[in-house]
């Protein structure tokens, strides 16, 4: 008993082989050189690695097909594209995410609006802050040009301190210019920002009622 069980152990073997062997042999591989002249082969060649194969079976349909072997300067190209797919589809994720949270906090247009409108009613606050330093400012260095030009047109000269003030004073007004310049560049783009959001808001209400 013990001798047939090793001889039919032996005979399955022996098929496994077999039928392995044949499998092995129902595949080839085909790829296109470099001048795109087509290549047949029974094991997988450096040739047919360098420029891409496919896998096809003893019917010659293609099974699989493999691209080819990336150069340095394309391996990195293609790991920035991933890159930048992957930084695009969590930018979308988090945009989705603030989506949902905006939608959550604000039910309707009027809220939202509001919590909009607050940012710019404080860079008005700013502004007109600005305007009234600018305009303090601008008063002190017409009356420092005024006792400049006094002095002038009775023919004495202008002390130092007094030159020094007056480019000291012209130095702080166009500070504040530029201050008020920057706030009132800021609203525009506050405004903007506002109109485009608010119609970003509606464009989801919109998909949301939709959606129900």
């Amino acid at each position: 008993m013990r001798r047939t069980s090793l001889i039919l152990a032996g005979l399955v073997a022996v098929a496994c082989a077999h039928a392995q062997n044949q499998s092995n042999n129902g595949v080839r591989y085909k790829w296109h050189d470099g001048q795109g002249l087509p290549h047949y082969s029974d094991s997988l060649t450096s040739e047919a690695i360098k420029y891409g194969y496919d896998v096809v079976n003893d019917r010659g349909l293609v099974i699989q097909h493999v691209g080819r072997q990336l150069n340095p300067e394309e391996r990195a190209a293609a790991r920035k594209a991933a890159d930048e797919q992957a930084a695009q589809q969590r930018a979308a994720q988090e945009q989705a995410r603030n989506d949902s949270q905006m939608l959550s906090a604000y039910p309707n247009e009027a809220d939202y609006k509001a919590s909009l409108q607050q940012e710019i009613d404080n860079i008005d606050q700013q502004i007109r802050t600005t305007q009234i330093n600018l305009h303090s400012q601008e008063k002190a260095l017409t009356d420092l040009l005024t006792r400049a030009g006094d002095l002038e047109r009775a023919k004495q000269p202008v002390p130092k301190f007094l030159n020094d003030s007056i480019a000291k004073q012209r130095n702080v007004v166009a500070g504040q210019r530029t201050a008020l310049d920057r706030q009132q560049a800021a609203r525009d783009a506050a405004s903007t920002r506002m109109t485009q959001q608010l119609q970003h808001y509606r464009d989801l209400k919109a998909a949301q009622a939709k959606d129900k």
